[in-house]
């Protein structure tokens, strides 16, 4: 089993930025993959960033450019570094740690971004 926590989350106006973390614990392989997710209410849940532990990265276009996912090994924390947020970022962002086929998911926080 990996535990997650999340955190950083909050209420931004548009323009702004906000960091998330969130910290892996348990068992927890070196080679796996962190990233996030999202969930807007009425909407199906969507990537936004994710990053191997080898370093690999991929975003999603909407948020190409804006957002910065970046990771401690270490400590097996992932980051999310939002810039220039918009409305419509307003979501529940979820972290996610995979291997293989297993994904495991925190409890989700909430960003809320206001025009």
């Amino acid at each position: 089993q990996v535990q997650l926590v999340e955190s950083g989350g909050g209420l931004v106006q548009a323009g702004g930025s906000l960091r998330l973390s969130c910290a892996a614990s348990g068992s927890i392989r070196s080679i796996n993959t962190m990233g996030w997710y999202r969930q807007a209410p009425g909407k199906q849940r969507d990537l936004v960033a994710t990053i191997t532990s080898g370093g690999t990265t991929v975003y999603a276009d909407s948020v190409k450019g804006r957002f910065t996912i970046s990771r401690d090994g270490a400590r097996s924390t992932v980051y999310l570094q939002m810039n220039s947020l918009k409305s419509e970022d307003t979501a529940v962002y979820y972290c996610i740690w995979s291997l293989d086929t297993k994904i495991y998911w925190g409890q989700g926080t909430q960003v809320t971004v206001s025009s």
